[in-house]
């Protein structure tokens, strides 16, 4: 007996009664980028991995721990990609889009990490994302913050909190990272093995750590906000006077870091009560000095990304949980050989009409038909059997207790029958 073959885990099958609400979110946010003169950009699965050690930092955990990263027969390190940025970045680089003005980017796809799967977290996972690429002003930073809050208030997403900080310039940084460093050198006892370990490599994650003894530590210790200079302090407080003329609501929060060494400036991340511990649906923020990172022009930059899973999550406890597949317009019923040859011609016509016309496999009895109309949601069954067939006629059922009776139409007579199943 051959093994039954199973998915890898954090790799997980979406089956058709749960694409529906993906599809509506991705549907939904397509309009929101319009809407926004957002233009959509595709890149590969696979890349190079200098451009994600190069992109993301190879002190972080992305590339230090959770890559997907093998050596092809050319002998090349290829990584799946573990987020979206970086590749749009390559991608603006290598096709010129730099030099083309200003670039209004978003994505959509599957990324993959080396996590410990849980509730809203695979190893491969989805993002939507934007980019906006050669914006330097604040009012930028306010409308990339403005399109998520939108388009997640839009979905129906309740118990939103915009989390907010600054993370200033690389000076500001260096100022702020070597305060840090000299407090927890002198705290290193009291802190985690993670934490440690990051403080030789990149000392700001410790600001993520969730373990509590290093929490109570870090409450004491130096914020970045003090080592701001006044210029990244007044682009800040632009930042929040846009949120505020807009009426996003914010919570500052002086320890949100995010996990990419190319962030400056802005950062922030929008959570939902309803996600417990892992609460983040959205992050992202400003990150000037990655395109020159990866060889292109000096570029300002800012972006967000969204997980699909644990919106997925989120919403699928709210109303959205009762949705199902699409229930087609109309239900074909049909048995005879020739009947069954006239209800493909039937069902092909009203599609191209725009109708959503599901056709019943045929051969089984009318009355086990019946039943899968019924059960497929649509409010009309079109009856093709032999008699009809040789009549020329089509017989329309309510399947819904529409005001409408039954029917019998010329099967020829299209205009006719899309006036009724479209009245």
């Amino acid at each position: 007996m051959v093994d039954q073959l199973q998915s890898l885990r954090g790799m997980v099958d979406l089956l058709p009664e749960h694409s529906v609400l993906w599809q509506q979110i991705e549907s939904r946010a397509r309009l929101h980028f319009a809407r926004a003169g957002v233009a959509e950009i595709r890149t590969p699965l696979l890349e190079p991995t200098a451009l994600f050690a190069r992109g993301i930092g190879e002190a972080t955990d992305v590339v230090g721990k959770e890559m997907y990263t093998f050596v092809d027969r050319s002998d090349r390190s290829c990584t799946l990609r573990p987020e979206g940025t970086a590749s749009v970045v390559r991608a603006a680089i290598q096709h010129g889009l730099l030099h083309q003005g200003l670039q209004r980017l978003w994505y959509a796809g599957p990324m993959f990490r080396y996590e410990r799967p849980q509730a809203g977290r695979q190893r491969q996972f989805h993002q939507i994302g934007l980019e906006f690429l050669g914006f330097s002003h604040a009012r930028s930073d306010v409308e990339a913050i403005a399109i998520a809050w939108d388009l997640l208030t839009d979905l129906g997403l309740t118990g939103l909190t915009l989390e907010l900080n600054t993370l200033g310039t690389r000076d500001d940084r260096e100022r702020f990272r070597t305060a840090l460093v000299a407090y927890l050198e002198d705290h290193r006892h009291l802190l985690d093995l993670d934490s440690q370990d990051r403080l030789t490599r990149n000392p700001l994650r410790i600001l993520d750590s969730k373990h509590p003894d290093t929490q109570a530590l870090l409450a004491e210790a130096p914020t970045l906000p003090v080592a701001l200079d006044p210029a990244s302090r007044g682009r800040f407080d632009q930042v929040q006077a846009g949120l505020q003329a807009l009426g996003i609501p914010y919570r500052l929060n002086p320890r949100l870091v995010r996990g990419m060494d190319y962030y400056s400036h802005t950062a922030f991340e929008i959570t939902s009560s309803d996600l417990g511990a892992q609460a983040t649906v959205c992050g992202g923020g400003r990150y000037d000095g990655l395109v020159e990172q990866l060889g292109g022009p000096p570029t300002a930059a800012v972006g967000w990304a969204l997980g699909l899973e644990r919106l997925v999550l989120v919403l699928a406890r709210g109303a959205c949980a009762t949705v199902g597949p699409l229930a087609p317009d109309l239900y074909v019923v049909n048995r005879g050989a020739a009947a069954e040859a006239a209800a493909l011609v039937l069902a092909r016509s009203l599609r191209l009409q725009g109708l959503y016309v599901e056709l019943d496999p045929g051969g089984a009895a009318f009355s086990k038909q019946f039943k899968r109309a019924d059960r497929s949601g649509a409010p009309w069954a079109a009856v093709l059997g032999e008699e009809e067939q040789a009549a020329g006629v089509v017989q329309l059922k309510p399947l819904r207790g529409q005001p409408s009776p039954e029917a019998s139409l010329p099967l020829a007579d299209l205009p006719a029958l899309l006036q009724l199943l479209q009245g």
